[in-house]
């Protein structure tokens, strides 16, 4: 288009020219305004038709079927660094997601260790029951269709909370001939459960008396239950045992426990 113009204005251009030069012209003048006026249209005109053209380029450029740039996409592990909490001996089943991929992802556990109990499937499925409370720190690394090149690491908490505890309200102490405290007992788990509650007073032969019993409906979610126990004893020493157990139909049990550091003294009595 450009060098159509061009040809068009200079043959124009010529003709202005020839007749200018002939008799005819009486002002020279008006010719040369002519010429320079003819002139800067053309001038423009082309200037146009620059613009026209790059434009129409850069719509080609940007068509739906020409190739668009993609910047490479790596793998990016989804989930949060602290798993929802798991309970002893409850059945526990957690999904890794990562989005980024082309291929079928690849999950290991890294660094650390998962609780006893349970373990990391390759498809991302962490999956067991935890066979005891505490926290567990450990490394996850992904890899797409395999490469370790490609493998992308993430740090991950989860904490195997007791489902149930007890612990002292008012530790065992000695009153006279009788030996008392307050227990507080809770239920962190999903479940009610059936708990029997007994404290023992075993004494340094050995013969143990039972200064404490209840057997109730704990609900879940409580916290802090508080469960008193008390009884006259006869003179001697006396370790205080603290047992709870809850059971959940059909098979679930769990427990915890506690005892006094030493033996109690009852110094007056039989």
């Amino acid at each position: 288009m450009w060098e159509s113009m061009e040809i068009g204005f200079w043959p124009v251009v010529g003709v202005i020219r020839t007749v200018k030069g002939g008799a005819m012209a009486k002002d020279q003048k008006v010719w040369r305004a002519l010429e320079l006026g003819l002139l800067l249209v053309c001038v423009v005109a082309m200037s146009a038709c620059q613009l026209k053209l790059a434009s129409v380029g850069d719509e080609q450029d940007g068509a739906p079927g020409a190739p668009a740039q993609q910047s490479g996409a790596g793998v990016i592990i989804e989930n949060e660094p602290q798993l929802p909490d798991a309970y002893p001996h409850r059945h526990y089943e957690f999904h890794f997601r990562a989005h980024g991929g082309v291929s079928v992802l690849h999950w290991k556990v890294e660094k650390g260790s998962l609780p006893p109990g349970m373990k990391l499937e390759e498809r991302g499925l962490l999956i067991g029951e935890p066979e005891r409370p505490g926290e567990f720190q450990f490394t996850v690394s992904v890899t797409d269709g395999g490469d370790r090149e490609s493998a992308v690491q993430k740090q991950f908490v989860l904490k195997v909370v007791a489902a149930l505890a007890i612990n002292w309200k008012s530790p065992a102490r000695v009153s006279g001939s009788r030996i008392a405290g307050t227990v507080e007992v809770s239920n962190t788990s999903p479940d009610d459960m059936d708990l029997t509650f007994v404290v023992m007073a075993v004494a340094e032969n050995g013969r143990a008396t039972a200064i404490g019993y209840q057997h109730f409906m704990l609900k879940r979610g409580t916290i802090g239950m508080e469960l008193p126990f008390g009884e006259t004893l006869p003179h001697g020493g006396y370790v205080i045992h603290v047992d709870a157990v809850g059971e959940v139909p059909p098979n679930r049990i769990y427990r915890d426990r506690m005892q006094t550091p030493g033996p109690l003294q009852v110094t007056v009595g039989p």
